[in-house]
Formats: C-alpha cells, sequence, structure tokens
C-alpha cells in the first residue's frame, strides 16, 4: 500500500518534497540565507521609507514591514516560506522583494508569523488572513488603493497565498468578497498530504483535520481572484505536479488561472527576479496585475 500516490517509502517522498536535498553542496541552504540576507541589508539602504514591525494582531511575530512606492497606487502582501517551521526566515531577510515591484510604483508589504510547532498550520492560516484584512482596512493610513489588493508568496508562502485567495471574506470579516484581486503563488504546495510522511512531520506535526482545512487544492470554488502559479522549472516532478494540479482545479471550478514554470530556476531562485522590475518574473507579475485592473 503506497504511502501517497505512487511513493511507497519517506526517502521517495524527502526526494521530492526536501528542495535542500536535491541541491549538490549540502551546505547550500545555509549559504542561500546568508546570501539574501547581504541583499536585504544592501536593499534596507535603497529603501529608506520602510514603516517597520506594523503589528496586525496580537501576538509579537504578527508583523508587517511596509515599503511605499505610489500615493493611492496598487500594493503587494508578500509571504515568505521556510515550509511552516523555519524560524529562521523573518520579514528581515526578504527586503530585497520590494526592491522590483517598488521600482514599478506597487507598494510593498512584507508579513511574518509565527511558525510550527509553536502553532499549527491552522494558526499560521489565520494570521495571514489577518494580515491581508488589517491591509484592506487600513487601506487610507497606508495611502493605498484598496481595490488593487494582491498576494504572493514562495514555498509555504505559495500554499498561504493559495488560502488567503480562497479566504471566505464576506462570512469570516464581513469584508467585501474580492478584496484580493489577484494571487502569485510560486513553488507552493497544494495537497498537505504527503508531508505526514515525510521528514516535515515532527517539525510541523499535521493531523487529518488539519490537512483537509489546510490543502486549498481540495478547497476551491467559483468566484475566485485570477492566480498565476509559478514555479522554477528546475523543482522536482511533485512540485510541478501539484501547480499544475492546483492551476486546474482553479480552472475547473470556472476561475481565471495561468501557469508559468520558470526556465533555470530551482526552488530557492524561483523568487529572485522580485529584485529588478526588469525580470522576467515582475515583468510577468506586473503583467498580470495590470489586467485585473480592467
Amino acid at each position: 500500500m503506497p504511502l501517497y500516490r505512487e511513493f511507497n517509502s519517506q526517502e521517495e517522498l524527502d526526494w521530492e518534497y526536501c528542495p535542500e536535498a536535491r541541491l549538490d553542496d549540502p551546505k547550500a541552504f545555509d549559504k542561500i540565507i546568508a546570501q539574501r540576507q547581504v541583499l536585504a541589508e544592501a536593499a534596507r539602504q535603497d529603501l529608506t521609507e520602510r514603516q517597520a514591525d506594523i503589528p496586525y494582531g496580537p501576538t509579537l511575530l504578527e508583523r508587517m514591514d511596509f515599503y511605499p512606492a505610489s500615493s493611492g497606487g496598487p500594493a503587494m502582501i508578500f509571504i515568505h516560506g521556510g515550509y511552516w517551521f523555519d524560524a529562521r526566515l523573518r520579514k528581515e531577510n526578504y527586503i530585497w522583494i520590494a526592491k522590483g515591484l517598488n521600482q514599478a510604483g506597487v507598494n510593498v508589504f512584507i508579513i511574518d508569523y509565527q511558525v510550527c510547532p509553536l502553532v499549527t498550520v491552522d494558526e499560521i492560516t489565520r494570521q495571514c488572513r489577518a494580515a491581508v484584512a488589517h491591509v484592506y482596512r487600513n487601506a487610507k493610513r497606508f495611502d493605498i488603493d484598496p481595490d488593487r489588493l494582491h498576494v504572493t508568496g514562495n514555498s509555504a508562502g505559495g500554499h498561504l497565498t493559495a488560502m488567503v485567495a480562497i479566504t471566505d471574506w464576506v462570512g469570516d470579516y464581513g469584508l467585501p468578497a474580492d478584496i484580493v484581486k489577484s494571487g502569485y503563488p510560486i513553488s507552493g504546495l497544494y495537497d498537505l498530504e504527503p508531508f505526514r510522511w515525510t521528514w516535515l512531520q515532527p517539525k510541523i506535526q499535521l493531523t487529518g483535520q488539519q490537512i483537509r482545512r489546510n490543502s486549498p487544492m481540495f478547497l476551491v470554488r467559483e468566484d475566485l481572484p485570477p492566480l498565476l502559479i509559478s514555479w522554477g522549472a528546475e523543482e522536482s516532478d511533485e512540485f510541478w505536479r501539484q501547480s499544475r494540479d492546483f492551476g486546474a482545479a482553479w480552472a475547473a471550478s470556472g476561475n481565471d488561472m495561468q501557469l508559468s514554470p520558470q526556465p533555470g530556476c530551482n526552488h530557492s531562485s524561483a523568487i529572485s527576479g522580485f529584485a529588478d522590475a526588469g525580470s522576467e518574473l515582475c515583468r510577468m507579475i506586473l503583467g498580470h496585475m495590470e489586467n485585473t485592473w480592467g
């Protein structure tokens, strides 16, 4: 009896779902974190109007940083990855994400959230949704256009972007149904079932009910925002499959969807283009955003 789909062992699933295992250098991920800390510090010097540690909830990690670019302009909320557990990854590591979008006049929010196992994936999802609601409700204070609010994120942040996109904003928050105008999940995970059988389970401690509540692949309905689903073309077969299957489910419910694998990119480099407005990633996302504005 397979553990998940055609996979019979944890080793097989780990090869598909542990991007670090697919890198030749066992210290490669640590080096990537160090490199991005350097990028973040350089970006901090350039993005001088940063508003740091804006609270969106009651706990200390429910904080966001705001990088303004244009008065009354569109806004993008970025949700970082880290497989829901990696406490090394914080909003301060991702300041460079704002550079390319700011260059194009897009206001950027980068959020933090508490991680597993201190909290559950349910709670992480709730925190991210609360952050989006906070931005929308305070659009006047931030001097952004509430009708041009968008969300993106990578890896676990791609999953959380999808969970934000399926939120019942009317029933749960008393807000308009369409506060999120488009979403850009990158290298996301949309069916959490395989993680029960992988190296991740001791870190995130998923239960069956949590998987059902937090697998956007199976929660899609009609009248949801347009998505541009992207991932690195050099990622594993399962990252390809999850992105394609999630896109198919989105489209099957009558929602607008585009798939865009990024040539030459792996799990880590699939978001590198955010640092430059002229990159293929930024140009693709900016064009999609403009189309949602009519």
